[in-house]
């Protein structure tokens, strides 16, 4: 199990990049003032090292995770509950922290269920949904359940362009265990991703082996021009 979670290079890649857009679209949206609100702005300015990448160390962030949890028993609203999956979620992705295996299995682990709890109570969330179907398949690897948490994350906020990489992504790695009628909407989701111009980058991007090409490929096949664009953009990425 540990295994699977440390080798899983690309979605842990992509994991990260999310811990940036959380800064910019969620903005935790109004953690509430109560007793543990100093507690909870405590454990802020650790979120925010991790999310501009400035240098910490585990024992910055074992506080962190703890004034946050603190915070929670004062006020256990789902802001706290998301806020501290972000932080054990984002700490197990850094590799810099230099955190043994069982620690990072164990963040992700506590990362996973504070998604869970904060998304039952804050469910309109589309990124946090993402992360949660990211840290799925860290965790266990590609099912239905991580299709069923992608779906929850496109319905509540589907076109927020710097989340489209981490979608493409898993909805390559999860590709056996789409049934055909969500093939054909996912057909019709990635035609509109396409049409934007100035995103067709990432198409290129996360092209691994060819059989995500050949999927791609498929996905794209009613697009003018598409199959020639699309192979500009791997090429291109190819060579880096």
């Amino acid at each position: 199990m540990e295994g699977r979670v440390l080798a899983n290079v690309v979605v842990n890649w992509l994991m990260r990049g999310l811990m940036a857009v959380a800064g910019i679209v969620l903005v935790w949206q109004g953690l509430p003032v109560a007793r543990g609100a100093l507690r909870a702005q405590r454990a802020d300015a650790v979120v925010e090292k991790l999310r501009d990448a400035k240098p910490m160390t585990v024992p910055e962030v074992t506080a962190g995770i703890a004034d946050l949890g603190r915070a929670i028993e004062a006020n256990p609203v789902a802001g706290r509950y998301l806020l501290r999956s972000e932080l054990e979620g984002g700490a197990a992705l850094t590799p810099d922290l230099h955190a043994d295996s069982q620690q990072v299995y164990a963040w992700m682990r506590a990362a996973r269920a504070d998604l869970e709890i904060g998304l039952a109570n804050a469910p309109a969330r589309s990124i946090d949904w993402l992360r949660l179907a990211a840290m799925r398949e860290m965790l266990d690897g590609p099912s239905r359940e991580v299709i069923a948490l992608l779906e929850m994350s496109i319905r509540t906020g589907p076109w927020i362009a710097p989340v489209w990489p981490t979608r493409l992504r898993l909805f390559l790695d999860n590709w056996a265990y789409y049934t055909d009628d969500q093939k054909a909407a996912l057909k019709t989701y990635i035609s509109t991703m396409w049409r934007d111009k100035h995103e067709q980058y990432m198409f290129g991007s996360v092209v691994h082996d060819p059989v995500d090409e050949l999927i791609l490929r498929s996905l794209l096949r009613d697009e003018p021009g598409a199959q020639e664009e699309l192979s500009k953009w791997i090429l291109r990425y190819q060579k880096k």
